[in-house]
């Protein structure tokens, strides 16, 4: 009896657990992050922190930077070299 009750709850945790979606749009560097009574969220659609400002002002927000950014790109002076054995 314990072994199903614990296999039941082990179920539920995982689902659970799964059921989360993605909030961070990884194509945009800069999310808004508004806080309302129902429910907070986020606007990943800002390229640039000063963008992201002016949207936020006047708002119950603030602008964060995209821990889940994809599109970082090296510099132009930096050249990556085959490695030598």
């Amino acid at each position: 009896m314990r072994i199903l009750a614990f296999a039941i709850l082990a179920i539920g945790m995982v689902s659970i657990g799964s059921a989360a979606a993605q909030t961070y749009d990884p194509a945009y560097p800069v999310c808004l992050h508004v806080y309302t009574r129902g429910a907070n969220y986020y606007e990943c659609r800002y390229t640039s922190l000063p963008q992201c400002n002016a949207s936020a002002s006047g708002r119950a927000a603030q602008c964060i930077v995209n821990p889940y950014f994809g599109g970082a790109q090296e510099s132009a002076g930096y050249r990556r070299h085959r490695p030598v054995y």
